[in-house]
């Protein structure tokens, strides 16, 4: 049978305490529907559906370049009133596989299980055996193992609280059968909505076979306020880490490591405390990571360090550079190999030749540095005159001295040497000493300002 999948996401998520709609709440860097979204995709389904509600128009801004059918629960009348609005685009013939917009961490692997489940008078439901089953829908079976229906933590008894194993939400059902139970819902309950959990009941009293897919309880995690965000947070970087560590990556401490995005290791790869990694990050055979770094979208070849506290965005090196610490790496920036950027340096959309130094307390910005050349401390490329940016130019092995501002556009040969504190706005030539100072003047008899007394 061919798959649609519904994903749910018109709750408003109160107990989050946020102005912004739940299933866009941050996990891992990426909204909790784009985790939901990313497995459902594996599946390859014939079709894709998102119910949204409350901030439904910020949800699909967020969203824009993406390839579903926005459905509009203009009313929040459960999840069974969810489902109905998006069944006129669903054909009879499909299996429909239903979603939690704020259940990220389910794996397509364990949803593939949970389809197969499924067939034209069968039903897949999954669920999970938890401590604490608060605030769940509680599976109740049969003898020979079926379910028999589900009943909601309002409407359960005693005995029906006490048993363990609970409804995750996430379900699949035949497309035909989906359609007719859904008109026949009511909301005599506790709550007052119409509850998708009854077509269960509905498909029982009809003889349909319910199986019930068991999942580990990590994977159906719903998240209602930010303490359950903050805890399904850790467990997404505890299976990170466990996967880069299984790959060879060294973690010096698998809890103290964020992943928000992608990130592939060679070989030997070291990545010390508090990093984090955002976007596309690719690290070389080697890489040592230093504690605290934050590296955004960025490439470093075979044997590249990192130091403590330096930011990377939009970064490219060669091999066995070193960088930091305290150093900022602004987009554009690309390094060949073997180049050294210091402490308190930051550099912007610059290519840095071999060997090349830029050790303290400098900025570069849109500036090519040549081979084997050396920046001083506290020099800047005055880069931008107000209007518009202008490049700098230095030659190989060109050595700038301290407290230099080179004026762009300008171009330093190669070989030039320039002399510390000097203000260069000029072509400085090849293999000479260029310097721009002042005169030194000593003025005798001067007398530093005395403080006044205080007026009485």
């Amino acid at each position: 049978m061919a798959l649609t999948v519904v994903i749910l996401a018109a709750g408003q998520g109160k107990r989050m305490r946020s102005n912004r709609p739940k299933v866009l709440a941050p996990l891992a860097g990426a909204p909790l529907l784009a985790h939901v979204l990313r497995a459902a995709r594996q599946l390859d389904p014939a079709g894709l559906s998102v119910v949204v509600g409350h901030g439904g128009g910020a949800v699909r801004a967020a969203f824009s370049d993406s390839d579903v059918n926005w459905v509009e629960q203009t009313e929040q009348l459960g999840t069974g009133h969810a489902v109905l609005q998006a069944m006129p685009v669903i054909p009879d013939d499909h299996q429909v596989l239903i979603l939690c917009g704020d259940v990220p961490l389910v794996r397509s692997e364990t949803l593939a299980q949970l389809v197969a489940a499924g067939g034209p008078d069968q039903l897949g439901l999954l669920t999970a055996r938890v401590d604490n089953p608060a605030g769940y829908g509680r599976i109740i079976r049969q003898e020979n193992g079926n379910v028999r229906g589900i009943v909601e933590q309002v409407d359960a008894s005693p005995a029906e609280l006490a048993i363990d194993e609970i409804n995750s939400g996430l379900m699949v059902l035949p497309g035909k059968h989906l359609r007719r139970w859904l008109s026949g819902l009511g909301n005599d309950n506790a709550q007052g909505e119409y509850y998708l959990t009854d077509c269960i009941a509905m498909a029982f009293s009809e003889q349909m076979t319910v199986l019930g897919i068991q999942a580990p309880a990590e994977q159906v995690l719903g998240i209602n306020d930010k303490a359950q965000l903050a805890r399904v947070e850790r467990l997404y970087q505890r299976a990170q880490a466990e996967a880069l560590m299984a790959a060879g990556v060294t973690l010096a401490d698998p809890a103290r490591v964020d992943i928000r995005g992608t990130l592939s290791c060679a070989a030997d790869v070291f990545i010390d405390v508090g990093a984090v990694f955002e976007g596309t990050v690719e690290l070389g055979e080697g890489v040592h990571v230093g504690a605290h770094a934050v590296l955004r979208n960025a490439t470093l070849g075979a044997d590249t360090v990192v130091h403590p506290f330096t930011l990377l965005d939009d970064v490219h090196t060669g091999q066995a550079c070193e960088i930091g610490p305290f150093a900022r790496l602004r987009p554009g920036a690309q390094f060949a190999d073997r180049v050294k950027v210091g402490n308190f340096v930051e550099i912007k959309n610059s290519q840095i030749g071999p060997g090349s130094k830029v050790n303290h307390l400098s900025y570069v910005g849109d500036t090519t540095i040549g081979r084997q050349a050396n920046v001083g401390a506290g020099t800047i490329t005055c880069n931008y005159d107000g209007a518009n940016k202008h490049r700098t130019t230095i030659g190989d092995g060109a050595f700038i001295g301290s407290g230099v501002q080179l004026v762009a556009p300008v171009d330093i040969g190669a070989g030039a040497t320039i002399g510390a504190g000097s203000t260069i706005s000029k072509n400085a030539p090849a293999d000479k000493l260029t310097v721009e100072r002042s005169r030194q003047l000593t003025v005798e008899g001067w007398q530093r300002p005395a403080k006044k007394p205080p007026q009485k």
